[in-house]
């Protein structure tokens, strides 16, 4: 059965998944880049920037690598794709990624905004879901034909999938960092409520990985 499953997301050790003030020219907020050196350093990640040659192995490309196995479609939340707030003024944002997104499946992104599918090269199509988040992941869940789907974040809309009880997995980076400010992730959710618990614990110098799983 697919599952929703959130990967390689990475937040400090006070919480924290992103900085303040996020902007185009800080996507994941000031300071928020601290958060993943840990993803930075490894093969899956310079293979996603073109390079087959760079990269570490370890603990932390294990982790990284499987984030993208058995993924059949991504939800992102609005902040996740751009930083266009409010109506779209127009269609030339195409997310962060350039014309070749990493993603090559189905993403479908929640917001209040209609906007037309947008085909990428590498397979990738952006499907904009006005009618909820529960609509979002059923569209996602069709798409994937029985594979899983990842949900990339931001944190607040991993936060309204946890609040909703639909999160089935969680694997969090807890990286050496106090951001002091920002969006916190599980601020007043109670996780052993909604059924998770810690099934993988594996510390590296760059993080330390947490699986969380609904039992």
């Amino acid at each position: 059965m697919s599952r929703l499953k959130v990967q390689c997301f990475s937040i400090s050790l006070d919480g924290f998944g992103a900085g303040p003030n996020q902007s185009l020219q800080n996507p994941l907020g000031e300071r928020g880049g601290e958060l993943h050196q840990w993803f930075r350093g490894t093969r899956t990640f310079q293979r996603m920037l073109g390079d087959d040659t760079k990269g570490t192995d370890g603990p932390d490309e294990d982790f990284a690598a499987r984030g993208f196995e058995n993924i059949g479609a991504w939800i992102l939340g609005r902040n996740m794709f751009g930083p266009v707030r409010g109506a779209w003024p127009d269609e030339e944002w195409k997310g962060w990624w350039g014309d070749e997104p990493p993603y090559h499946c189905d993403v479908f992104v929640p917001t209040h905004h209609a906007r037309a599918p947008l085909a990428m090269k590498g397979g990738t199509t952006f499907y904009f879901v006005t009618d909820g988040i529960e609509a979002a992941l059923e569209r996602a869940r069709d798409a994937a034909g029985g594979k899983d789907v990842r949900l990339g974040g931001g944190v607040s809309t991993i936060r309204q999938y946890l609040q909703a009880g639909l999160v089935d997995e969680m694997h969090l980076a807890i990286a050496p960092a106090l951001l002091g400010t920002g969006e916190a992730l599980l601020a007043g959710i109670d996780l052993t409520a909604l059924g998770f618990e810690c099934t993988e614990h594996v510390p590296t110098q760059a993080a330390t990985h947490v699986v969380l799983r609904r039992g």
